[in-house]
């Protein structure tokens, strides 16, 4: 299987999870993006009548109502979604990258950055509500700072990837 780490990060990365929610198909190693609102709908689907087992295909023939008239393609979305979320052998959720260590994360990147305004500019960022995007911000400034910042970031999350797949007993 290839793994794709740029794919998890962004997923991992996406705290809210507002709009989408991330799966891993551990058979190809493919991240599926999961749209929110096509989540909650196959999870009324599979939860509405819970003694009676999913069947691909006659799931919206059975007596399912969602009081919304779906066009083919919404119906195909929601059925790979049901597929998904019964497939957990195959199909993982990406979890949320954990914020303390991305504040971790930036700390130690702070620390060693030699230009002494920069530096505690991001030092300052970090303190109080709205961090990471002040962080994000102050980085603004220095091009090449910044352009630093995603590389350490990235191979920092690669280590904390590694960790979630092995974990998983895939790697």
């Amino acid at each position: 299987m290839k793994i794709n780490y740029d794919h998890i990060q962004k997923a991992m990365e996406d705290i809210r999870r507002d709009r989408f929610d991330y799966y891993l198909d551990l058979t190809t190693g493919e991240v599926k993006q999961v749209p929110i609102d096509t989540l909650k709908r196959a999870n009324e689907i599979l939860y509405t009548n819970p003694e009676e087992e999913y069947e691909p295909g006659v799931v919206f023939d059975s007596e399912v109502n969602l009081d919304v008239e779906m066009d083919e393609n919404t119906i195909d979305s929601i059925e790979e979604v049901i597929e998904i979320l019964l497939n957990s052998n195959r199909f993982v959720r990406i979890p949320e990258r954990d914020s303390a260590d991305a504040f971790k994360t930036m700390r130690d990147f702070a620390e060693t950055v030699k230009d002494e305004a920069l530096k505690k500019s991001l030092i300052n960022a970090l303190n109080g509500k709205g961090a990471f995007r002040r962080f994000k911000d102050a980085l603004l400034a220095d091009k090449k700072e910044r352009k630093r910042w995603h590389g350490y970031n990235a191979l920092h999350m690669k280590k904390v990837i590694k960790r979630w797949l092995q974990g998983l007993t895939i790697l």
